[in-house]
């Protein structure tokens, strides 16, 4: 048995594609996934399953998302041992945070394409301090540009395949596994 988490892409935002976390539990169980643990109604899930690859439950998930809900949901799945090491990193830790900082980490759905310009992305409210293969690690100063035209961007440079979530939750499914 291994341990994955799954982020789902763009449910429950704005009374849109809702998703109900407690749905998505029976669903999951009802479908032979163990220990399943959802964390806000952002579509962050914490499972066992026996399957060994996370593409393989990528593909599997989202084809039974998508059948139940009849919307798509696209969904990035990364181990236990991912996760714990990623915390580990501590990629923050030179960052002085205070109310008007915000962390993120976005989740590729594929390896990073290295023609995408993230430097052209970056200004002097939004930044990248950690740039992985399969993440990125990026820093917002709420005094110079709002989450949403940073997100706008990212969203565009990759074509809405990623998943970004707030460091905050990253440390709570941490705390969790």
């Amino acid at each position: 048995m291994q341990t994955y988490v799954a982020f789902l892409r763009g449910i429950n935002v704005g009374g849109h594609h809702k998703a109900p976390m407690k749905e998505l539990k029976t669903l999951l169980e009802k479908n032979n996934y163990k220990n399943i643990l959802t964390l806000l109604n952002s579509g962050n899930i914490i499972l066992d399953t026996e399957v060994a690859s996370t593409e393989k439950l990528e593909h599997e998930l989202t084809i039974l998302l998508e059948s139940h809900f009849q919307f798509p949901i696209p969904t990035v799945i990364r181990s236990k041992e991912v996760i714990l090491a990623m915390l580990a990193s501590k990629p923050f830790q030179q960052v002085k945070v205070h109310k008007d900082i915000r962390l993120y980490v976005s989740f590729l759905y594929e390896k990073l394409d290295k023609s995408i310009s993230l430097k052209e992305m970056e200004d002097e409210s939004f930044t990248f301090v950690k740039i992985t293969d399969e993440e990125l690690f990026s820093v917002l100063d709420l005094t110079k540009s709002k989450t949403t035209k940073a997100m706008e961007k990212m969203d565009k440079a990759f074509n809405k395949k990623l998943t970004t979530r707030n460091w905050n939750t990253i440390e709570k499914i941490g705390a969790k596994l």
